[in-house]
């Protein structure tokens, strides 16, 4: 016999699954500039290796054989193939960007130059995708002031990196809508997803600057983040 209880349960049980599933992260907003994407290429190769910047930068972080590495917004690869250099063949290296013809060019370069240690990911733009604890070192070159989400982002980014690990950003020291992200900025946005500056070197090409953070507390729930000022 037909009821109209019968009729509503298949109702009822989607609703609660709907219910059930769990709603996606709500994250505070920049409250700052963000400077547009400029694309894969930073200048010349042989111009940057001119200026040095990659051995210096590789050295103030530590950079050893053996590591596991990973290079967050890669583009053409310039950092990558230099890592992949220094922790040799039994390191690693994950190299990761957010735009599809740009993770395929790098992938061909990567095949090209039989670099064995390395691997390409494509990530979205709030999320590198990094695989937990995985990470001696987390490099974030001359692309944290293109994030739009930076709470968002540090939020998973955090979670790559291994107990003791470092995340190393090299950024110029100017306003984010000159393509710079200024140090206290970079403090404070770090520090509001508990990460905390070991290391802060100006570079040899003058403006730009390292910072290395470490991991200095849990995980903030994604309501309970405090933004910055702008």
């Amino acid at each position: 016999m037909w009821s109209r209880a019968a009729a509503a349960a298949p109702l009822l049980a989607l609703l609660a699954a709907c219910r059930a599933q769990p709603s996606e992260p709500h994250f505070p907003s920049a409250h700052r500039d963000v400077a547009p994407i400029v694309g894969g290429t930073f200048s010349t190769e042989d111009a940057r290796d001119r200026l040095g910047e990659a051995e210096q930068v590789m050295e103030l972080a530590g950079v050893k054989p053996g590591m596991s590495v990973a290079d967050v917004g890669a583009g053409e690869g310039y950092y990558t193939v230099r890592l992949a250099r220094v922790v040799g063949a039994k390191g690693r290296v994950l190299a990761e960007d957010i735009m599809p013809d740009v993770r395929d060019a790098l992938s061909d370069r990567v095949q090209r130059e039989r670099l064995d240690n390395v691997a390409v990911k494509l990530g979205t733009p709030d999320n590198p995708m990094l695989p937990p604890a995985s990470f001696d070192r987390v490099f974030l070159v001359h692309m944290y002031h293109e994030v739009a989400s930076p709470y968002a982002f540090l939020w998973y980014m955090r979670e790559g990196v291994k107990p003791g690990g470092l995340v190393v950003v090299v950024d110029a020291n100017r306003p984010v809508s000159h393509h710079g992200m200024p140090p206290a900025e970079l403090k404070c946005e770090f520090a509001a997803l508990n990460m905390q500056p070991v290391k802060f070197n100006v570079l040899a090409s003058g403006d730009v600057y390292l910072m290395a953070f470490r991991i200095a507390g849990p995980r903030p729930a994604p309501d309970q983040i405090k933004p910055c000022n702008s």
